[in-house]
């Protein structure tokens, strides 16, 4: 089952569920993959294209999280945070920070890469390997403490 059938089985549940706030999210993860078939690229919607779709809408909820709660609003903050859990639910399961850790070790093993002079070539392997499984942020870190 791909995400779109996923997204529409799941609407349709909470619908009957009468779960307001995973109706809104689930919509609007909807709205955005209806965006992206609409937008004239003519391609069929793919894997990585869902990946993008799904963590740029966690991405842009976790902006929202962090100036409600700079703004007082935990009642927001709140709401911003339970749609980045269903998001995050159709993404692929999320390594941990230990878990990309021996990743990138594994890969630095791989391309040779010892001193910090090989974090332009690190990187991008790291980054390619772990896309959708890993936070950008994490996978930078686990970089730099292994190159040192």
């Amino acid at each position: 089952m791909n995400l779109k059938e996923k997204i529409t089985a799941d609407l349709k549940e909470a619908m009957k569920s009468k779960d307001k706030l995973r109706l809104e999210t689930v919509r609007s993860i909807r709205a955005l993959i209806l965006e992206f078939e609409k937008s004239g690229a003519n391609k069929e919607l793919t894997e990585d294209d869902e990946i993008r779709i799904l963590q740029s809408a966690v991405k842009s909820r976790k902006e929202s999280y962090e100036m409600y709660l700079k703004a007082g609003r935990e009642d927001l903050a709140t709401k911003e945070e339970n749609e980045i859990k269903i998001v995050s639910e159709y993404l692929p399961k999320q390594l941990t920070e230990e878990e990309i850790f021996l990743e990138v070790k594994h890969l630095a093993e791989e391309i040779g890469a010892k001193a910090k002079s090989d974090f332009p070539k690190l990187m991008p392997a790291a980054m390619k390997r772990l896309k959708g499984k890993a936070d950008g942020n994490f996978v930078r870190q686990a970089v730099e403490k292994l190159l040192g």
